[in-house]
């Protein structure tokens, strides 16, 4: 089987990420043969499966179904044009029905309308209508109904059921508690709260049944499962109290009900799922941050030259668009007209606007500040700066954390345990009390069966990383997965390379100094001189001398570059010479002291001295320098801060390396030093336990990259870095790794905390539940409060992993 003959389905769910198990999924996939991987991805919700043949999908939406896990569908009747037929309707309806991603389309010619259920995120409307076009019809879109935005519609749907039949159970639970617990004497009582109960658990909590019965079928169960129990058997043990009381009381005892209990676990859980679900969407707010900064419309040329405002889905590549003031930039293109300053903050961190002329590189989500300008379309859809990144941080949310492997397992027994806990406590309050226990027996039973809680076990961890990378992406770095996260904490020892990391990445002039009578023409002929060669540094005087004094065309006669030392030409019947000290001095150049002493000054800041000469005389000197960021020395004193050490590698001479590493407070350094040299050196600092960060610009450090504990590449705008390293900072801010490991050691913390809480709450919870305290103090634990702390402990560790939305970095 070919890798071109494989599909990848991706399957959005709307189902509670705490009532999805890996054990639920492999039970729907089970009988699918053509399966070869799929992977669960809680942190987005969705499932991924990779299957050996282009359709099936609606199989894998049934078998989630039958199981209770309810896949995102789309649905949406669009106007067809150009149908006249039957003919033209079978078409239109078997050419959709071909497409991957749709589950059924269905025409109604008399209508000219096509009904489509598809599944989000394997197609999208832009992909049929052009389906529909190629046989010559036209479907009119609503872009609304994209993927995102229909699976965030279908969650919010699902949170205002959630919310209706919270408030329609509680109306209903609240009379049944007063009675059961103050006014059970009433007439009738027992069959009133029965009548009350009944709709409260088979109607408005009917969901639970449902899902515990689809979990039975299969072998499997889960919380739902739990809840079923426990209500269930408050339910028919109260229901036969109340029609049987006589086979307790003519034994002396008391028929008790427990109708109140069972209806308010439902409640107090329903309750908990709501507040659950509300709290989950902080979690995700980094990504709908980030899909909110590309706008909806884009003001597009048409073919006539006049300007029309179109939807963003129909910009394509090579297309003109118009950028007003104010305006986000829909694409990532290059500007052909007009110039303005834009602030790029949202995609690289930075917060000073960027000035962008002709020919400039513009991002999508990024704000134009100032002028207006035109632009071409280079990259649209999936392929854009901003697209990439969402695609980076929803990949590394979906990612597991190392410690997460140990709560799978954990989890994947709980519910399996907590009946056989429950078991057992029943067993033994039968064999130590007999039938005069019975109510305790069975309130003990139920305590434990609702208050066991795995939901917190399974939030614990994805929900921290969630907003830990989210937090990053908003902050100009990008996570590739949970696993750097983790490591990130460990980290003691960073490697950092010189050029690109450190410094800049490309020389500038620093300095000049030029002797008076030669001034005139001094930087006139320079230009013209440098223009021609190709050499790094001749780019950097260029460059300068355009920026400070402008340029002008000169002609140049007789140039010859000259073994490396430097360079020579005629200019205006003038001869000019340029290049090192030691060219100078093979040309017989006698050199001022005072230009001696300043070069000499230069060079041991690291600097590269260019001398220029005209007609054999000395005529000024320039200072060349890959400088320093501005951030970097407070990047290394806050690295230093956090007990790390710190090491540079660069290929540059000692000298150069040398005053750097002062310039920066760098203690250890090695110059000199070939892309294998600094994958040895990562080597070496790992013999020593040392857990090494490598940081580098993602190209000549790739060896060392790979090697490293946590590797972090260095990128702007489009050249990020993505598939380098375990973390991209976007700005190539040095500040963003410290950072970085910050973040990762407050998200670690987090997960440490959440992993605590749901631990200690089960293992303190469910013994208390059954019964331990009861033969000490006669304290038994009501069901309704088990019910309580059960809601309420997946909530306090999705609570607690929002608080990273607020900590600072």
């Amino acid at each position: 089987m070919s890798q071109q003959d494989k599909k990848e389905w991706i399957i959005p769910v709307a189902t509670s990420t705490s009532d999805i198990s890996e054990s639920m999924i492999a039970k729907a996939f089970k009988d699918f043969d053509n399966i070869e991987n799929w992977n669960w991805e809680p942190a987005n919700q969705r499932i991924t499966v990779t299957t050996q043949q282009e359709n099936g999908l609606d199989d894998l939406v049934r078998g989630l179904k039958d199981i209770g896990i309810e896949p995102v569908v789309s649905e949406k009747k669009l106007p067809v044009d150009g149908m006249s037929c039957a003919a033209c309707s079978s078409s239109v309806e078997s050419m959709l029905n071909s497409q991957p991603g749709i589950l059924e389309a269905s025409v109604n010619l008399a209508q000219n309308t096509v009904n489509v259920k598809w599944v989000p995120e394997n197609i999208g409307l832009s992909a049929m209508k052009k389906t529909i076009q190629s046989i010559g019809y036209d479907l009119i879109i609503d872009e609304q109904a994209a993927s995102d935005e229909a699976m965030e519609e279908a969650r919010k749907q699902k949170s205002q059921r959630t919310r209706k039949r919270l408030i329609w159970a509680a109306s209903l639970a609240f009379p049944v508690f007063l009675i059961g617990m103050f006014f059970n004497n009433i007439p009738y009582a027992n069959f009133i709260m029965w009548a009350l109960t009944t709709p409260v658990l088979f109607v408005f909590g009917r969901h639970f049944f449902i899902n515990a019965f689809k979990q039975a079928r299969h072998g499997a169960a889960n919380m739902d499962t739990l809840v079923t129990l426990s209500t269930g058997m408050a339910y028919l043990f109260s229901s036969f109290n109340a029609v049987f009381p006589e086979v307790w009381t003519s034994q002396g005892l008391e028929a008790h009900v427990y109708f109140e209990a069972a209806a308010v676990i439902i409640v107090f859980i329903m309750l908990g799922k709501w507040l659950e679900e509300r709290a989950k969407e902080g979690t995700s707010s980094a990504i709908r941050k980030l899909m909110g900064l590309q706008p909806k419309t884009v003001v597009k040329q048409q073919e006539d030259g006049s300007w029309k405002e179109v939807d963003i889905h129909l910009v394509e590549k090579g297309d003109v668009l118009r950028v007003k003031p104010g305006n986000k930039i829909p694409v990532d293109g290059v500007v052909t007209e007009g110039a303005s300053f834009v602030d790029e903050s949202m995609v690289t961190g930075e917060s000073m606007p960027e000035e962008k002329t002709t020919e400039s590189k513009v991002f999508t989500g990024t704000i134009n500040q100032s002028g207006s300008f035109s632009m071409k379309a280079e990259k649209v859809g999936g392929e854009t700066v901003l697209s990439q990144i969402i695609k980076t941080v929803q990949d590394a949310q979906a990612t597991k954390a190392p410690v997460q492997r140990l709560v799978d397992k954990v989890a994947g027994i709980f519910v399996p345990t907590v009946i056989g806990i429950a078991i057992l406590t029943f067993s033994l309050w039968m064999i130590f009390g007999g039938t005069t226990y019975l109510t305790q027996a069975l309130l003990a039973t139920v305590s434990v069966l609702v208050i066991a809680c795995p939901c917190a076990l399974g939030l614990a961890t994805p929900t921290a990383i969630m907003v830990g990378v989210g937090k990053g992406a908003n902050n100009g770095i990008l996570i590739k997965d949970a696993t750097s996260l983790e490591k990130g904490h460990k980290t003691d020892a960073i490697v950092l390379d010189k050029t690109g990391t450190i410094t800049s990445g490309k020389p500038e002039v620093t300095n000049y100094e030029v002797i008076s009578d030669s001034n005139q023409t001094f930087f006139v002929h320079l230009y013209a001189l440098e223009n021609h060669s190709e050499h790094p540094l001749a780019q950097a005087i260029t460059n300068f001398i355009e920026k400070e004094f402008g340029s002008s065309e000169t002609s140049v006669s007789n140039f010859e570059n000259l073994s490396g030392n430097g360079v020579k030409a005629e200019i205006s019947g003038q001869k000019i010479l340029t290049g090192n000290e030691e060219l100078m001095a093979q040309s017989n150049i006698p050199l001022p002291e005072n230009l001696l002493k300043k070069a000499r000054s230069w060079q041991e800041e690291a600097k590269t001295v260019i001398w220029v000469a005209i007609d054999d005389k000395p005529a000024g000197i320039l200072a060349i320098a890959d400088k320093i960021k501005e951030t970097s020395k407070e990047a290394v004193k806050k690295l230093h801060q956090q007990g790390i050490e710190v090491y540079m590698l660069t290929g540059d001479n000692e000298q150069t390396a040398s005053a750097v590493a002062k310039a920066t407070g760098i203690k250890h350094f090695k110059a000199r030093t070939l892309p294998k040299d600094k994958a040895n050196f990562v080597k070496e600092l790992q013999s020593k336990g040392k857990t090494v960060g490598m940081v580098g610009d993602g190209i000549n450090d790739s060896e060392a990259l790979a090697l490293a504990d946590l590797s972090i590449a260095m990128g702007k705008g489009a050249d990020v870095a993505m598939d380098v390293a375990a973390m991209t900072i976007t700005s190539s801010d040095l500040l963003k790794v410290p950072e970085a490991l910050k973040l990762s050691h407050k998200t670690v913390r987090t997960i440490r905390q959440n992993l605590f809480w749901a631990f200690f709450y089960n293992v303190i919870a469910i013994p208390i539940a059954a019964g331990i305290l009861f033969p000490v103090s006669g304290f038994l634990l009501n069901p309704m409060i088990a019910g309580a702390a059960m809601a309420f402990s997946s909530v306090s560790v999705v609570s607690n992993s929002l608080r990273l939305k607020r900590a600072k970095i």
